[in-house]
């Protein structure tokens, strides 16, 4: 295994069958736990931030010169994508002293949306997979990252009743 398919599976995990792109979801969580206890939402954005652009060079050098110009086995955008939509609880936690495992129906919460808008693609989401190569590759699971914290963020709010509803 090369570099490049070692980033873009995220060492393998993009073989596990079914629904790869769900295990690489799932892959995210522990992962954005750890980030987290060992250096907060800092740390938790600077390696969001560095898995985009890791997939980005990842996707371009899987895909170079094949048919298939978005292999299922590709996941690093489904961890980038799962870590951004964590961020909606990540941050919160880290900025009040929160500790984070008590935030766990926004985990539950962050990893249901991010797959819902992943799968089902609504607007901006479906524009940008329809992108081709490296860019429409990641930038569909980072949109829907960011759709899926939103998410997070407003339920959040309704929960708590910080919307005044």
């Amino acid at each position: 295994m090369n570099i490049a398919t070692a980033i873009g599976t995220v060492l393998g995990v993009g073989y596990l069958r079914p629904a790869p792109g769900t295990w690489g979801s799932l892959v995210a969580l522990p992962l954005a736990y750890g980030l987290h206890l060992v250096g907060g939402f800092p740390l938790l954005a600077a390696m969001t931030l560095l898995c985009i652009a890791a997939g980005l060079w990842a996707a371009a050098e899987m895909t170079r010169g094949k048919e298939d110009l978005d292999p299922s086995e590709f996941v690093m955008d489904e961890l980038a994508g799962q870590f951004l939509a964590l961020w909606a609880i990540s941050y919160p936690s880290w900025a009040h002293g929160i500790d984070i495992t008590a935030l766990w129906p926004g985990w539950v919460t962050a990893f249901v949306l991010f797959r819902l808008f992943d799968i089902l693609k609504p607007g901006p989401v479906g524009w940008a997979d329809r992108k081709k190569g490296a860019v429409g590759v990641m930038m569909d699971d980072v949109i829907a990252g960011i759709f899926a914290a939103i998410g997070v963020a407003l339920l959040a709010g309704l929960s708590h009743g910080v919307l005044g509803l």
